[in-house]
C-alpha cells in the first residue's frame, strides 16, 4: 500500500513493496504481469513512483529541454507508463506509446553517451524493458491485440493495472492470457498499516498518535469502519477532519470527529 501525505510525503508500505518486487520481475523476464485490485487502493500511485513518472511524464510531454538528473533516472528504471484516454483507439495508444519510447530511447542515449547538441529528438536504440498500462479496462479487444503483437515485436515486460475482474476478463484472450506470467493482487491496508498511515495524519493535525490512548484507539476504529483500508478515502476525510477540527478549535481526533468528517463525504463501495 501507497499513500502521499499533506505535505506530499510518499509512505512505503508492505503492498507498494509488493508491487515493486511484482514489477522487477515483470521487467526481468520479460512477461506479461496484471495488477488489479479495488479503486483507491494505490496501484496507480505504486506504478507511477515505480516508473519516477511524476517527473519523467511531464518532461517527456514538454520536450524542450534536456535534464542530466531525469536521463539518469530513466536509465535506471527504463519504464514507461501509460494512461488510455476512454475511447481511445489502437492506432493513438500504439503511436503514443511509440513517441514516448523514441523519446525515452534518446535521453537513455544522452545519458549514456553525452552529446553537446541542445536535445537528442532520435535514437536507434530501443531501452525499455518495461511498459505499464494503467486504467486497463479501458482497452478493447483490438487495442490488447495490438499490445499483444508490441510485446511479441519487442523485448520488454507488460504490466495492465486494472479493477478486479480484469484478470478474468483478459482470459478470454487466449493469445495474450497464454503469455501471462503473473498475477497481483494489489489489496487495501491492513490494521497495522492503517495505523502507521493515521499516524501520518495525526501529525499532519500536529497530534501525536497514541494506540493505547481510548480515544486514539476509537478514532482509528471509526477510520477503519469507514474507509476500509482505502488510503484515498483516508486522504479525504482527514481533509475534512482537519477543516472541522479548525471551525471547532478541538485538540483531539475523536470518533465523532471523524464521524461529522464522513457525514460530508461521498463514501461508497470500493
Amino acid at each position: 500500500m501507497t499513500t502521499t501525505t499533506a505535505a506530499g510525503r510518499f509512505i512505503v508500505t508492505k503492498e507498494h513493496r509488493r508491487f515493486t518486487e511484482f514489477a522487477d520481475t515483470v521487467k526481468r523476464e520479460h512477461t506479461i504481469g496484471i495488477c488489479y485490485g479495488p479503486a483507491g487502493v494505490g496501484k496507480t500511485l505504486s506504478a507511477r513512483r515505480y516508473a519516477h513518472w511524476n517527473k519523467i511524464g511531464p518532461y517527456l510531454d514538454a520536450w524542450s529541454s534536456r535534464d542530466a538528473v531525469i536521463h539518469a533516472e530513466l536509465n535506471r528504471t527504463r519504464t514507461l507508463y501509460y494512461t488510455p484516454y476512454s475511447g481511445t483507439t489502437p492506432r493513438r495508444i500504439r503511436d503514443d506509446i511509440h513517441k514516448s519510447s523514441r523519446r525515452i530511447d534518446a535521453c537513455i542515449d544522452e545519458h549514456l553517451t553525452p552529446a553537446t547538441t541542445t536535445i537528442i529528438h532520435t535514437s536507434g536504440h530501443d531501452y525499455s524493458e518495461l511498459l505499464i498500462i494503467d486504467e486497463a479496462e479501458r482497452l478493447t479487444a483490438s487495442s490488447l491485440e495490438m499490445l499483444r503483437d508490441e510485446y511479441d515485436r519487442h523485448t520488454h515486460g507488460l504490466i495492465l493495472i486494472g479493477m478486479p475482474g480484469i484478470e478474468k476478463r483478459f482470459s478470454r484472450y487466449p493469445q495474450l492470457y497464454s503469455r501471462v506470467g503473473f498475477a497481483h493482487h494489489y489489496r487495501p491496508l491492513t490494521n497495522t498499516e492503517l495505523a502507521f498511515v493515521l499516524t501520518r495524519h495525526w501529525r499532519t493535525l500536529g497530534l501525536d498518535l497514541d494506540t493505547d490512548d481510548f480515544t486514539d484507539t476509537q478514532a482509528i476504529a471509526a477510520v477503519a469502519r469507514l474507509t476500509a483500508g482505502n488510503f484515498r478515502l483516508i486522504g479525504r476525510l482527514f481533509a475534512q477532519v482537519k477543516r472541522i477540527m479548525k471551525i471547532n478549535d478541538l485538540t483531539t481526533v475523536t470518533a465523532d470527529v471523524i464521524d461529522t468528517a464522513a457525514s460530508t463525504l461521498v463514501i461508497g463501495t470500493t
